[in-house]
């Protein structure tokens, strides 16, 4: 980027469309990981009534130097284990999303996704959600881009 004078600009200058449509693609698809902080293993294990400890013997599992959420193989993939079906309705939801990792607050605008107008349409043949609902305005994709782990 420039100096401290240039204003950065995005493609998606104007914002990008997004909103949820609880098919739960997002949390499946082949192996993968869902990183985790010790904070948030903490804030999850709160949630779901357990000592931090025990969440971590059951929950998470070491990657890569780092701490994912563990998966469980389904039809559909790889599901995150907080990932809950709902088989009658074909919706997907996230069993802790009060305390969701900030990898899960920050989907769909993780800075991979962002790089390019191809790259965004690429992760819509993932997400059906792409390019449906509200404008979300640049500020706040910026602002979730940032927070998106590294």
């Amino acid at each position: 980027m420039g100096g401290p004078n240039q204003i950065e600009t995005e493609w998606y200058q104007d914002g990008l469309r997004f909103e949820c449509t609880m098919c739960g693609r997002c949390c499946t698809g082949p192996p993968g990981y869902v990183w985790v902080t010790d904070d948030e293993i903490s804030a999850l294990a709160t949630l779901v009534g357990m000592a931090r400890h025990a969440f971590a013997d059951t929950y998470t599992r070491p990657l890569a130097g780092r701490t994912s959420l563990t998966e469980v193989e389904t039809r559909h993939g790889f599901d995150c284990v907080f990932l809950k079906r709902d088989e009658a309705t074909g919706t997907a939801t996230c069993s802790v999303y009060e305390a969701r990792p900030q990898q899960c607050r920050t989907w769909p605008f993780w800075p991979e996704n962002l790089t390019s107008e191809r790259a965004w349409k690429q992760a819509g043949r993932v997400c059906p959600g792409l390019g449906s609902g509200p404008v979300v305005p640049i500020e706040q994709i910026r602002i979730q881009r940032e927070k998106t782990p590294k």
